[in-house]
């Protein structure tokens, strides 16, 4: 059973065994608008967590989007390249960015879980 965390910078973590699948939140797909270019880590990158991961262009703005643990990608979601417009569409399903093999479970006790992420949501 896949379990997700959030991060206080919006980027979700889906953890499904040794593996985790990352990408924006939903809130952040909105809050950036119409995304018209994606750059996803290539495979085999090693991702410190709170590293520089990839990068979101949106017609409003440019942001980083941070690995919320630390582990090596093992896919990233070519998908994107060619059709950035995805992340708005469904940012917490086929909008994902990267998957990496988790280094460290200990370090998804920092995130947040989805109730909480919705608290920190409506806060803001």
């Amino acid at each position: 059973m896949s379990e997700t965390r959030y991060t206080d910078q919006h980027e979700w973590v889906r953890v499904d065994g040794d593996e985790a699948t990352v990408g924006i939140t939903k809130y952040a797909a909105e809050q950036l608008g119409d995304v018209v270019f994606v750059e996803v880590p290539e495979a085999g990158r090693k991702l410190a967590r709170g590293g520089e991961a990839a990068v979101v262009e949106s017609v409003k703005a440019a942001s980083e989007v941070y690995a919320p643990i630390g582990g090596d990608v093992t896919a990233a979601n070519a998908d994107l390249t060619g059709d950035p417009a995805k992340v708005n569409a469904d940012p917490e399903g086929e909008g994902w960015f990267f998957k990496l093999k988790i280094a460290d479970k200990g370090q998804l006790e920092r995130l947040m879980t989805r109730d909480e992420y919705a608290a920190f949501v409506k806060g803001l």
